[in-house]
């Protein structure tokens, strides 16, 4: 069976979530039960809109044949823990909102491929067969029609008998609203069919105002703007009442006037479709629901009445807040493009064809790439991080994340910047949008002396976060600078933000540098160093040290590009001195440790500040029944040795490190991290991994080489984002078996039975690390884009035959196909700009055609220079022949 079906027990944790980008998202279980409610900006993790559901009839000659809801079985537990409180919570059984009561289907088969869920529902007793596809739009580069807050659900019945039978979809869903008394229109123009939820309370700045709509395309439709109000069971009793009857709903009408000033009772609307089929017909019925929740606010941490937010003229900064002392509220991006969530419907359907054809273009091209289908499976889940309530867009498009998701509010605020470092698919399919990232941070987050704060506080234009900078997120910032400039080719972008990237970089070295990372501009950091495992190293090692030598690398590049001829001199000459002396004292034959004597305590000595604890810095980093230093990695092996180097390997930043040291090092993360069973590993930290399972440690102390009393924190810890990383740095660097199994250690352990395939957790659900999953892509392709210089190039790691593979950059994106006789490079969307090819045995290309036209071109070191740049649209199709 496929990585991307799931049946019986696999069932158990799905949860596929369905939205836009920074819009929330509502999850389908695998069961076909609507569940995770995460729409109301904010996480929601375990909720119900109870009722809420697909359910299917077959009528005969006038007689019901039969009725279900389109669920299978409900998972256990069955003891009852859905909706705490008295009389509906444990020892009460399943809530009956999750209408396991209610005639189902027996199982289902669910096939995942992101952004796309097909339930096939599975019982031999009934007279037909029935399936739901439920998808968004996601289209690369087109952040827009990415972000709609709705999602698409399509009932296709099968009449399997030999004559005509009539199959009834209706679709329920519980207004959820909570401001004043909730009611339902029902609308309709031809053959789209509507019922708004609504309600009484409409207060355009409270972040509870909101509403629904739920649609239907078809021509024979009926509804229930409401269902039965009435008290104990009435309303689920009377509605299956109404549904097993043959023929349509009779509509029934509860107006706001008639409902009493306190009433609480569920405000559930149905909306009905009929399809007649002939004996083996199939028909596809397509319904929608979106949802507008236009006001967000910063719930988790408030603004203060000392803080202050920079607002201009009008009061307002970039995301709409005003106010200063109050509660400032932010329009959501979406409610600038559409009024309501009605609006939002009707452009659905005016886009729908369009949006449908290019969301399974995409989907078409990245489904068929040649990558092992572990690693397929891993990048595309982790997309649907994207939809999930971890990320949030602005009132002007700007994009913000959180780590991950608490179960009712974001977990880690503030695009923490060396988490997002590992995050790969942002970039590159939706590029605008991770330049944003870049854009808040070097506008809010920077501070007058180049030290930057790792966590974007909201509204923006609020004090900046006190805690010390980071060495991973500083320097990780000017790398992903150099990486955005290259996929977009937009030098005057690089030029506005380019004194800020230049004054983070020299941070390193500055005065005012508390740190220490490098005053004397040695070229490696040994000062303190905070980092993405919550708290200091105070030795050189390659992992925070490879990312100051990446970052001059890219500072030396940048520099040089914008004529700032004496910083590239400057910044070059300390990345030489940091690359010699790295490469003779922090590699010890097998891989690359910290240098630090942990029983010299005087290494704490500059320092008074404690970081995330109590107390001293003494008291927070000195072991004192041990005489040791304590968080520190020592002479052990950490996956993240070798981190910048990946960086560098896939954005075309050239060696940091000794490249035969380098395979050296991975291959000792792999022999000294990787277990292929947790049963005999001894873990006192938090649990991604265990018993049979594998995975790969934070870090790990061979046999023979001290490990500190108490180590650097999480070091017994399989956290997904690092195992990717040095999963695909392995598979870049000859060690391709190896980075399979780590990888694969990861997705089987999300098989749906023990954990949800669409949501891989660290620091809470849905963590944006897991994108680093993208690079997996781009190991196998070996896609390179500098489109400051109109290149373009692909070096696959195997170049067969037949081998294809999805791509995308700032302005375009396509496929790229690898035969015997040609290399086919096609874009599917957008225009680019290109005049240099990079391919594989470039010197046997004797012919380049553009849709039959050839272009002139000549080989040069291994590159085909086009002899004049050429316009690419979408369509275009560019051949390179290869010599017979």
């Amino acid at each position: 069976m496929s990585r991307f079906t799931f049946k019986g027990s696999a069932l158990k944790e799905i949860s596929f979530p369905l939205g836009g980008i920074g819009t929330g998202s509502i999850g389908l279980s695998g069961s076909g039960r609507f569940i995770d409610w995460e729409i109301y900006n904010r996480p929601n993790k375990r909720s119900f809109n109870g009722f809420t559901h697909f359910a299917v009839k077959v009528e005969e000659q006038g007689q019901v044949l039969d009725a279900r809801v389109m669920n299978s079985d409900l998972p256990p537990s069955y003891m009852g823990d859905i909706e705490p409180g008295k009389f509906n919570g444990y020892g009460f059984g399943p809530s009956r909102y999750t209408l396991g009561g209610v005639p189902h289907f027996k199982d289902a088969e669910f096939d995942g491929r992101y952004p796309q869920a097909t339930i096939r529902f599975l019982d031999d007793t009934f007279p037909g067969q029935i399936s739901l596809r439920a998808w968004n739009p996601f289209i690369p580069l087109n952040d827009k029609d990415s972000s709609l807050p709705l999602a698409i659900f399509e009932a296709t019945a099968t009449n399997t008998a030999a004559g005509r039978r009539d199959f009834i979809f209706a679709f329920s869903v519980n207004n959820p609203l909570k401001l004043g008394k909730r009611y339902n229109e029902y609308q309709h123009d031809g053959p789209l069919h509507l019922i708004r939820l609504l309600s009484t309370a409409q207060e355009p700045d409270n972040p509870d105002s909101g509403d629904l709509t739920m649609s239907v395309l078809a021509d024979r439709v009926s509804c229930q703007q409401n269902w039965f109000r009435g008290s104990w069971f009435d309303n689920l009793s009377i509605f299956w009442q109404d549904f097993i009857k043959a023929g349509d709903f009779v509509n029934r009408i509860y107006r706001p006037d008639d409902l009493p000033d306190d009433d609480k009772s569920e405000s559930v609307a149905t909306l009905a479709a009929r399809v007649s089929l002939k004996g083996g017909e199939t028909k596809v019925v397509r319904f929608a629901l979106a949802w507008s929740f236009p006001n967000a606010w910063n719930y988790w941490n408030p603004l203060k009445e000392k803080d202050n937010c920079s607002a201009d003229s009008s009061g307002s900064c970039c995301c709409g807040a005003a106010e200063a002392f109050s509660q400032p509220v932010w329009k959501n991006y979406y409610a600038t493009l559409f009024r309501d969530s009605t609006e939002t419907i009707r452009y659905l359907y005016a886009n729908l064809e369009r949006l449908a054809r290019e969301t399974n273009r995409f989907m078409t091209i990245l489904y068929r790439s040649s990558l092992p289908e572990t690693a397929l499976e891993a990048l595309t889940a982790n997309l649907s991080l994207l939809r999930s309530p971890t990320c949030l867009r602005l009132t002007d498009g700007s994009f913000y994340g959180f780590e991950g998701c608490h179960c009712q509010e974001g977990c880690c605020e503030g695009s923490c910047t060396h988490v997002w470092n590992y995050a790969y698919a942002l970039p590159y399919l939706f590029p605008k949008l991770e330049r944003s990232m870049r854009d808040l941070d070097y506008r809010y987050n920077i501070n007058e002396n180049g030290a930057m704060s790792f966590r974007l506080q909201l509204p923006p234009g609020r004090v900046r976060s006190a805690f010390r900078p980071c060495a991973d997120g500083q320097f990780g910032g000017v790398i992903k600078v150099y990486r955005e400039w290259l996929l977009c080719g937009d030098s005057e972008w690089l030029r506005g933000i380019w004194p800020q990237v230049k004054r983070s970089l020299e941070y390193a070295w500055s005065p005012e540098n508390k740190d220490l990372w490098d005053p004397e501009q040695k070229g490696y950091l040994s000062g303190r160093q905070h980092h993405t495992l919550d708290m200091e190293l105070f030795g050189p090692n390659s992992w925070l040290s490879g990312f100051y030598l990446a970052a001059l690398e890219a500072g030396a590049r940048m520099a040089a590009a914008l004529g700032d001829t004496d910083s590239a001199a400057h910044y070059r000459a300390c990345l030489e001195r940091g690359k010699t002396w790295v490469d003779q004292h922090l590699f010890n034959g097998e891989y690359f440790h910290q240098q630090i004597d942990l029983t010299d305590d005087h290494v704490l000595d500059p320092y008074a500040d404690p970081g995330m604890l109590s107390g001293d810095v003494r008291s927070a980093y000195w072991n004192d029944e041990a005489g040791e230093l304590k968080y520190q990695i020592g002479e052990g092996c950490a996956i993240d040795q070798v981190l910048a180097q990946w960086h560098c390997d896939l954005i075309g930043l050239g060696d940091i490190f000794d490249r035969a040291k380098v395979r050296r090092a991975l291959a000792s993360i792999y022999r000294y991290n990787y277990h292929d069973s947790m049963r005999q590993v001894f873990n006192p930290c938090r649990l991604y991994c265990l018993n049979d399972e594998a995975g790969t440690a934070i870090c790990s102390w061979p046999n023979g080489v001290r490990k500190p009393v108490v180590p650097v924190p999480y070091s017994e810890e399989t956290m997904h984002g690092f195992e990717y990383q040095a999963g695909s740095h392995m598979i870049m660097n000859g060690l391709e078996t190896e980075g399979l199994a780590v990888v694969q250690a990861v997705r089987d352990r999300y098989n749906g039975t023990a954990r949800n395939p669409w949501n891989e957790i660290e620091c809470g659900s849905n963590y944006a690390r897991s994108m680093a999953s993208y690079a997996l892509l781009l190991a196998y392709s070996g896609f390179s884009c500098d489109l400051v210089h109109n290149r373009i190039g692909f070096h696959p790691l195997h170049d067969d035959a037949g081998s294809r593979f999805f791509w995308s950059a700032d302005p375009a994106w396509g496929e790229i196909v690898f035969d015997k006789s040609q290399i086919t490079f096609e874009l599917a969307g957008g225009e680019i700009k290109l005049g240099c090819f990079s391919l594989p045995q470039a010197a046997m290309i004797r012919q380049i055609v553009l849709n039959r036209q050839p272009a002139a071109f000549s080989c040069l070191d291994g590159e085909l220079i086009l002899a004049h740049d050429l316009d690419l649209k979408a369509g275009d199709r560019l051949c390179f022949i290869r010599q017979a």
